[in-house]
């Protein structure tokens, strides 16, 4: 785990040349934009990615500044009561802090998918095929990138791992393939997610959702037992779905 991020770092972790398929995915841990999981969320994701002959690239996106880590409360997601209009899961839409920590995680990654883009050719990807997949607080991080109107830091596809939105969501008439998956005793996160698949599909955009019965907490790519195991293989069947690999 890290906290007190103020200066965002992109790494990158490249597939054999003889498995790529030219697909990148921008990885952006979880954390409540209080700390990162850079391992569960981030490298071991990443490296999973790799096998399947993707390219990865890591995100240390901006957080709040937290100041000592040991006296940090957790926050307790499960007493949160969601009032949720344009698909906006914010637990603290009036805090300024939080709100302004939001907006500069979401210019990071949209940063990111600007410089993968620029180097495509040298990290052998295809530029129309750069997504990026986003866990817990990072799922927020990853959606708001496909909010804003950013030719070059557009994805081509999103991917949200028990992450809803954190601002208001106007599907854009561009908007990008999107994927979510979390567990239904993931509260209230799951209602978060449920609502930002409903307002994708009531703009007729493709959308794909997975809500499993058991999956504890933030998942991430660990097996667990549970049915939430099942998000990897269905995310490569939607993937391949799209058409980004073949």
């Amino acid at each position: 785990m890290v906290q007190n991020v103020v200066t965002p770092t992109l790494t990158a972790y490249l597939p054999d040349p003889s498995i790529s398929n030219g697909v990148a995915v921008i990885v952006c841990p979880g954390g409540a934009f209080r700390m990162l999981s850079l391992d569960g969320e981030g490298k071991d994701v990443a490296q999973w990615l790799n096998k399947q002959g993707v390219a990865a690239f890591v995100l240390k996106y901006r957080l709040l500044k937290t100041g000592d880590p040991e006296k940090m409360a957790p926050m307790n997601l499960s007493r949160v009561k969601l009032s949720l209009e344009y698909a906006n899961a914010n637990p603290a839409p009036d805090n300024h802090e939080l709100n302004d920590v939001i907006r500069l995680a979401t210019a990071d990654g949209q940063r990111a998918i600007r410089i993968v883009r620029q180097n495509a050719a040298k990290w052998h990807i295809d530029p129309s095929k750069i997504g990026i997949m986003g866990f817990s607080a990072g799922g927020g991080v990853a959606v708001g990138t496909a909010l804003l109107d950013d030719p070059e830091g557009y994805p081509d596809f999103v991917v949200s791992l028990y992450g809803p939105s954190m601002v208001d969501v106007h599907v854009p008439q561009h908007a990008p393939p999107l994927f979510v998956a979390v567990s239904a005793d993931h509260k209230p996160v799951s209602s978060g997610c449920i609502a930002l698949y409903a307002i994708w599909n009531e703009a007729g955009k493709s959308a794909e959702l997975h809500v499993f019965s058991k999956g504890t907490g933030p998942f991430g790519i660990r097996k667990q037992g549970l049915p939430s195991d099942a998000w990897p293989d269905l995310f490569l069947d939607w993937i391949k779905g799209e058409g980004l690999i073949n």
